[in-house]
């Protein structure tokens, strides 16, 4: 038997219809024809997925597919057609989870720097890491840049922009991503410290690569992301290409119907996410705790070769949860808090102090 990936599906159906809509995805699934009319043996033992179990699931049935791995080249945006191209157009289906078979995630990169890297990075050891972001998009490239300067000399381990800053004519990346990092740096000198900053990257490959070389050029080593923006497979050329850590954004990752857990946690990570961030529990965009629970032992759980990423929980989040967040998430975390700092107003920087504080005195 050829190697199988094993995807599990969320079928909304009747009873009475259960084995009958299996059967139906195993060929919407692989060969998208009537299994009958394959003349081929080889095709239709090797190709055509199999019905492994259908299992009731309340008012619904969890149904797994053996896909051929071989139908999957191995790339990115292959591998998101076979698990979830045709059937996402079936408004009764969900993808859940899938289960690679031994050795498959050795044709994809993986995180360059994960956990560990990211801490090395940082200087941060042994404790929780600490994410900020610079908002809002249509200020001037002075006002950011004296934002992550104030973060910096805070403390704060990562700073990010938010991810609606893009190539903006207010804030144009070529201006504002040398006048951040130069904000960073000094505050580095004047602090002893090791903040990083992640600038967002948008548009097509020939403006990636641009931002990429630009960011490389002036010392950035961090670059924001959002894998469902830019698509799967440039988010994965990102990673071989642009020696930069990435930071996975969820923006247009919505998993209403892909379980976060396997979007943001899973396939994020095979295709090259050293840290990924998600929608927290309690906040203003927010998952169920189980579900921010199953992110992150997608995340960080043992996978073969592949290191761990960084779990990054955020939206809406406060200096007060901090203690509650590392209770959920331990301390190989990174806590994102965005505007919960910048509503402080003249305090930004005191407040900035309490939330890097905070979090090393949960983590002790």
């Amino acid at each position: 038997m050829q190697a199988r990936l094993l995807a599990t599906y969320r079928l909304a159906v009747p009873a009475a219809e259960a084995e009958s809509r299996a059967a139906a995805l195993t060929a919407e699934q692989s060969v998208e024809m009537p299994v009958e009319a394959i003349a081929d043996a080889r095709v239709r033992a090797e190709i055509v997925a199999t019905v492994e179990s259908i299992r009731p699931a309340g008012e619904a049935f969890e149904v797994t597919l053996g896909l051929a791995a071989a139908t999957t080249g191995p790339e990115a945006s292959q591998l998101a057609n076979m698990l979830f191209g045709n059937c996402s157009l079936q408004p009764e289906v969900e993808l859940l989870d899938v289960a690679f078979p031994a050795g498959y995630a050795a044709a994809f990169p993986g995180p360059a720097q994960g956990v560990a890297g990211l801490r090395e990075m940082t200087g941060a050891a042994g404790r929780a890491l600490t994410c900020t972001a610079l908002k809002p998009q249509g200020s001037t490239v002075a006002h950011l840049a004296g934002l992550a300067g104030t973060f910096a000399r805070a403390g704060v381990d990562l700073v990010k922009d938010d991810h609606g800053l893009a190539n903006q004519a207010f804030s144009p990346f070529a201006a504002r991503v040398p006048a951040v990092q130069r904000a960073i740096e000094a505050a580095n000198r004047e602090t002893g410290g090791r903040t990083l900053y992640a600038p967002t990257f948008s548009g097509g490959p020939a403006a990636l690569a641009q931002q990429a070389r630009i960011a490389r050029d002036c010392g950035v080593r961090v670059a924001l992301v959002a894998p469902m923006l830019v698509g799967l497979p440039v988010f994965e050329w990102l990673r071989r290409e642009s020696g930069l850590a990435l930071l996975a954004h969820p923006a247009f990752g919505g998993a209403s119907r892909v379980a976060p857990a396997l979007l943001l946690g899973t396939l994020f990570r095979l295709l090259g996410a050293d840290a990924t961030i998600f929608p927290n529990h309690g906040g203003r965009v927010s998952y169920p705790r189980e579900t921010c629970l199953a992110v992150v032992q997608a995340a960080r759980g043992d996978w073969e070769s592949l290191p761990a990423t960084l779990p990054v929980p955020a939206g809406g989040m406060s200096v007060a949860r901090v203690p509650e967040m590392l209770a959920d998430y331990g301390r190989d975390t990174m806590l994102l808090i965005g505007g919960g700092l910048l509503v402080a107003g003249d305090a930004l920087a005191e407040r900035s102090r309490d939330f890097v504080r905070a979090v090393r005195e949960a983590s002790s």
